[in-house]
């Protein structure tokens, strides 16, 4: 077992310029030399790995776990992609992959990607819930140089066609539908072209660059819809597994394989940064498998464990703090549904002996609601395999960390923090942190990463003082795609050659180098002339018994420019008062 105190074991440590080579953990070190300034370098022990995702999921992966359990699609069928019979691991009811099963899904689908067309720097795009074809894609476009781009699939039709133009998508996968969005009838009634284009030779002037269009439709749920459009260009996806190992597609697949550079973009994921407009993030292999492993490690994550994946694959929680840190590590990975399914949750954890689970607040919160009102009706959730797990992707409300681990037995639940931009994480909790710098903060600097939290003229400002986060390592992004401007608004190189990623979020750092975040710089609500933040307000208020979320907002004002506005949802079957609102702030911090 990798443990979270390894990770700093005879590390270089870098404290204002002293490097000091030390046998005691991060923690340690940091209460015996507190920081007057906030500025910190993680540990540069154990290294970063060089290899490429394919390279480390062979050489690791699946040399040292092939037998253990990799992927379970709990709403899949066994033999979804069709092909020659699988093991399942015996289980007939729905998917299960060991590493060897799963590995060999992985190769069929990219033999079967090269021979439709798709080469190296080509984009595919993919608009999907959770799923093991997803999961499949995620590794065999990396194993052949595509760049893989996940896409909202809460996009409407318009947002599609200009994000797949943005970075010239050339090959599409996509299921029918998700919920009220039906893709394919969506884009054959907005690109003719598709409807009557052959396979591979889709040619529509609003899609200019795509030829490929994949549907996945493994259960046939929609496959009466899909007849009735009669989408010629479109190709099921059972169809292009190429399941020969011995063909050339295997050979040039291998060959592909060999050729690639840690420092090759794979993965394209859209956010609105720090700015507010789309802008494709650009990551690498380098960026991607060294995040996935430090994220694993600040879990103790190991093949004995099993992640409940739950957030959505089109975003980095899922793709990298679950899906890789995962299997970097040997741990097998459970997707509950498609798509956010709180009683599909409680099941998988329960039924698979779950001993992690992913979430942002609104996914927790509906699991702690799904588990309450089991238990209210008599029934015995049995929870005691978790441990662990990640609680992030917005702010997370200091009661809701506390009853996460007081009721959902995640006695070891991490908090993270980062952006897209930063593959993501740049800070986390380990699991031996006291539960109170878990709850409260998102912990210290990741391995690797250097970060300072800096005033309006770019000067580090001491400790306990809130300023904006800058980060440096490995992790940076290469950039927005096809996007200098943006790019070096938000990438600054200093003097030194060191370029800092400026995250736009306000941040706090204490000595011993924990970090909270307090808002976005943007996003502070000035009363007065004083700084408000809205996420202590927002952690005042949800510490009502009658509250369980909040959103602070500046509202305009005449006499102080600005005061505090909050938006409340109420637990079910209660009633809070004004009054109390104003209370429960004004109890916990300046009644201002």
């Amino acid at each position: 077992m990798i443990s979270s105190r390894r990770l700093s074991l005879r590390s270089r440590t870098v404290v204002h310029g002293v490097q000091t080579s030390i046998r005691s953990t991060y923690r340690e070190l940091l209460q015996t030399r507190p920081l007057n300034l906030s500025a910190v370098e993680g540990s540069v022990e154990p290294p970063l790995d060089e290899r490429t995702l394919p390279a480390y999921f062979s050489q690791e992966t699946l040399a040292k776990h092939s037998t253990r359990p990799a992927l379970v699609c709990r709403q899949e069928r066994p033999r979804a992609h069709a092909g020659p019979p699988s093991r399942n691991m015996g289980i007939q009811t729905h998917l299960a992959w060991d590493f060897e099963e799963f590995d060999r899904h992985i190769k069929a689908l990219a033999r079967g990607l090269l021979e439709m067309g798709v080469n190296p720097g080509d984009r595919v795009a993919v608009i999907m819930g959770n799923n093991s074809s997803y999961a499949m894609l995620q590794w065999a476009c990396a194993s052949i140089g595509a760049i893989l781009v996940t896409i909202n699939p809460a996009y409407r039709i318009n947002e599609l066609i200009e994000t797949l133009n943005a970075v010239g998508v050339k090959h599409l996968v996509c299921v029918p539908r998700i919920r009220s969005s039906a893709y394919l009838d969506m884009l054959s009634k907005a690109a003719p072209g598709l409807p009557n284009s052959r396979p591979g030779e889709i040619c529509d002037p609003r899609l200019p660059e795509l030829r490929n269009l994949i549907v996945v439709d493994n259960k046939d749920e929609f496959r009466t819809e899909v007849d009735r459009l009669d989408i010629k260009s479109a190709v099921d996806w059972r169809e292009i597994m190429a399941w020969r190992d011995d063909s050339q597609e295997e050979k040039r697949r291998r060959l592909l394989e060999s050729s690639l550079k840690k420092d090759d973009v794979i993965n394209l994921q859209f956010t609105s940064g720090t700015t507010g407009s789309p802008k494709a993030v650009s990551l690498t292999h380098h960026n991607l498998l060294n995040n996935g492993i430090s994220v694993g490690r600040c879990m103790n994550l190991t093949n004995a464990d099993i992640l409940c994946n739950v957030p959505p694959l089109f975003h980095c929680f899922g793709l990298v703090l679950g899906n890789l840190a995962a299997w970097t590590h040997g741990a097998c990975i459970v997707y509950p549904s498609p798509l956010f399914d709180p009683s599909a949750i409680v099941d998988a954890v329960i039924q698979e002996r779950c001993t992690a689970l992913h979430g942002v607040p609104t996914h927790f919160l509906g699991v702690l609601s799904e588990v309450d009102r089991r238990r209210s009706e008599g029934e015995r959730v049995d929870l005691r395999h978790l441990r662990t797990g990640i609680a992030a992707g917005s702010s997370i409300p200091i009661d809701l960390m506390r009853r996460l681990i007081e009721k959902m037995n995640l006695r070891q639940l991490t908090n993270a923090y980062g952006m897209t931009e930063t593959s993501p994480v740049s800070f986390q909790t380990v699991t031996d942190d006291p539960v109170h710098k878990r709850v409260e903060t998102v912990g210290r600097v990741q391995p690797h990463v250097k970060a300072k939290v800096v005033d309006s003229n770019g000067d580090v400002v001491p400790v306990n003082t809130p300023g904006q986060l800058i980060v440096s390592g490995y992790l940076l992004q290469k950039g927005y795609w096809k996007d200098e401007a943006q790019t070096s608004a938000v990438m600054q190189r200093e003097a030194d050659g060191t370029v800092w990623m400026h995250t736009g979020d306000e941040a706090i750092m204490d000595e011993e180098g924990y970090l909270r975040i307090v808002g976005r710089i943007k996003d502070i609500i000035i009363r007065g002339g004083e700084n408000l933040f809205p996420v202590q307000i927002e952690n005042a208020l949800t510490s009502h018994p009658g509250i369980r979320e909040a959103a602070a907002i500046a509202v305009p004002d005449q006499r102080y420019g600005e005061v505090v506005g909050a938006w409340i949802v109420r637990e079910p079957g209660t009633a809070v008062s004004q009054a109390e609102v104003r209370r429960a702030v004004a109890d916990t911090m300046n009644p201002q």
